[in-house]
């Protein structure tokens, strides 16, 4: 089965099955839109990817890591209309990663203290979080509502992928980890969804068909403690009953397991080069390979676990991790999988997709040095390899709007 047959995507018609994963841009200085961020949108539409993801677009202010990043609001939608209508041009379409931090938002660009499932310490903010109210949650529920309603009927993004992995807010309660509460949202895996399950169908709701609705969940969070395959698998099937166009399958907890969702190397040197903070500068360059776990680099890593999920659901699948080849995703496909999502392999080439159409390539040369992730507070996300790279992703940083 080819990756490049037409695919549908809830109300979405997609010319292929490729879809470039979100991932953190760093090309939205004071929370607005770049030029610098359109421009690689554009390119990566342009270069033969069906669908491309917008990362990280917090629902409300406390929901940011970086102050560097976007919430959504009124104020950023002339900005991110030109990047939709700029994909479109090219033949693309455009989503928009919608998420809330929860306990491992900054609590120096938030303005509050972090908020979160239960008050578990954070060892990324060195914060105790705020346990949030049943008013909390009601709020919560309304801005994921009112952000994915922007992003479509305003942005005009063809889809929202709504974050319920990597140890954001909606993954902490449904992380034993992080989910301690004694409440109707906490304890048994039917209890830990509820939230979740409130935000998806309000933003399914909402969007009626408008939009695709995508959920970007966990397949493992990669510690002992944490949600593991069975109660994934189990996620999966409640997500479908809730009726999510499609779950994007990834693994990880930003502040225990963050390269569980890339493998490779630990690129310490840079990222301390890049940390802003003084005290988190020296604690990457001292104990940075005793804090973070390395996880090798395996070609289609998430691909075992994910094959759990397809024989559980019958809804579309978006599978990830790994994947560097034409080979790998006529495989992916073989096996079930409706869609293929890239990240670091279109990050080193835009037009991957265009050149292996064209049967110029079989694979990407990409290499997973992860140097790519670090660059994403220097200037923007890109790949730092020029012997590898083009000319097209060796953007110079911009902080035009």
């Amino acid at each position: 089965m080819s990756p490049f047959s037409p695919g549908q995507l809830g109300p979405l018609s997609l010319p292929n099955r490729v879809i470039k994963a979100a991932t953190f841009e760093g090309m939205t200085p004071g929370g607005m839109p770049s030029a610098q961020l359109i421009e690689h949108h554009r390119a990566i539409a342009a270069g033969g990817t069906a669908l491309t993801t917008v990362a990280y677009c917090a629902v409300a202010r406390d929901g940011l890591t970086f102050a560097d990043q976007m919430v959504m609001g009124p104020e950023i939608v002339p900005a991110l209309r030109q990047l939709t209508d700029a994909v479109h041009k090219e033949g693309g379409a455009a989503a928009l990663q919608l998420g809330h931090a929860g306990y491992f938002a900054s609590p120096a660009v938030a303005g509050t203290r972090p908020l979160g499932a239960s008050a578990k310490f954070c060892l990324y903010t060195l914060t105790r979080p705020r346990v949030a109210s049943l008013d909390d949650l009601q709020r919560l529920t309304a801005d994921f509502v009112r952000a994915a309603r922007l992003a479509v009927e305003e942005a005009g993004f063809d889809a929202v992928e709504l974050h319920l992995g990597h140890g954001y807010l909606l993954s902490q309660f449904l992380s034993p980890y992080t989910n301690r509460r004694r409440d109707s949202y906490g304890g048994s895996l039917q209890n830990r969804l509820r939230f979740p399950l409130e935000v998806c169908r309000g933003v399914k709701q909402a969007l009626a068909e408008k939009a695709a609705v995508l959920a970007k969940v966990n397949l493992q969070d990669g510690f002992q403690a944490g949600l593991g395959i069975a109660e994934a698998t189990e996620v999966a099937q409640q997500l479908e009953q809730a009726g999510i166009d499609a779950l994007v399958l990834s693994g990880g907890f930003v502040s225990k397991t963050p390269f569980y969702m890339l493998r490779g190397e630990l690129p310490v040197a840079e990222m301390a080069r890049n940390e802003k903070k003084a005290f988190r500068r020296m604690g990457l360059r001292l104990f940075g390979r005793l804090m973070v776990p390395q996880h090798p680099f395996e070609a289609m890593f998430f691909l075992p676990d994910s094959r759990q999920i397809r024989k559980a659901v019958r809804l579309p699948l978006v599978l990830l991790g790994g994947i560097r080849s034409l080979a790998h995703m006529q495989q992916a496909r073989q096996e079930g999988f409706n869609f293929i999502s890239l990240g670091r392999p279109l990050i080193h080439d835009p037009d991957l997709i265009k050149k292996m159409k064209a049967g110029e390539i079989q694979s990407s040369p990409c290499e997973p040095c992860n140097k790519c992730v670090s660059e994403m507070e220097s200037g923007g996300i890109r790949c730092t390899h020029p012997q590898l790279g083009t000319a097209s992703n060796q953007l110079p940083p911009s902080n035009a709007t």
